[in-house]
């Protein structure tokens, strides 16, 4: 069995915790509300905004052996650069102002303890216990994506009655990691040393409860 395979058994638990939160459901479903949808996209701001200078740190931490991997990481950057702008303009679409959220000027705008708590263990990760952890982050968010992202962007919106450009985040990231995940696949499988094989699973795990945190939060707040 190849790592990466490995890494999909070893966490499918965490995996199919996350996917049956009622947000994720109702979300794919095109059954929320549109204070939902935007609380939504303010915590994606918040953390879709550290992803390049994680990647960015990532790769400055990487050990030489890892050199091939930094390379990719130069990839992941450039694909990733901007994308939080692209979720700013959504919640503006949306008819939010996006530059409360960019400045987190109220508690509504800010981003949450769950996402405070999953950007900082990601750069823990990186500077604290190991870099190559944070391909545990990468697995849960693009692999979350693909499998929801571009369904829950369709049917929210027709059901929101929104235009697409008020869904670029969804929908761009639902296709574009499609692509991302066999990437992903193929460096993984390029990791042999089995401390960094077991740190990226036991970072996956605790990524799938801290994201799923972050849904949690969004749900508390807006569907109760």
């Amino acid at each position: 069995m190849t790592f990466y395979h490995q890494l999909i058994a070893a966490t499918e638990q965490e995996r199919n915790t996350l996917m049956s939160l009622p947000l994720i459901q109702q979300g794919g479903a095109g059954n929320i509300s549109l204070q939902t949808y935007i609380a939504f996209l303010t915590q994606a701001y918040h953390h879709v905004k550290h992803t390049t200078p994680l990647l960015m740190a990532c790769g400055g931490r990487l050990s030489g052996q890892y050199e091939w991997l930094r390379t990719a990481i130069g990839e992941y950057i450039e694909e990733e650069m901007g994308h939080q702008e692209w979720v700013l303009n959504d919640i503006a679409t949306c008819g939010a102002d996006k530059e409360a959220v960019r400045n987190a000027s109220n508690a509504d705008s800010s981003p949450s303890q769950a996402t405070e708590l999953m950007v900082a263990y990601a750069y823990d990760m990186i500077y604290r216990v190991n870099p190559v952890g944070f391909f545990g982050m990468v697995l849960v968010l693009e692999g979350t994506s693909t499998a929801v992202a571009t369904q829950a962007g369709e049917q929210l919106m027709s059901s929101l009655n929104l235009p697409k450009k008020a869904f670029s985040y969804l929908l761009s990231h639902g296709s574009l990691d499609i692509s991302h995940v066999s990437f992903y696949e193929s460096l993984m499988n390029q990791i042999t040393d089995e401390k960094d094989q077991a740190i990226v699973i036991h970072a996956a795990k605790m990524f799938y409860k801290l994201y799923g945190d972050v849904f949690r939060d969004v749900a508390a707040r807006t569907m109760s």
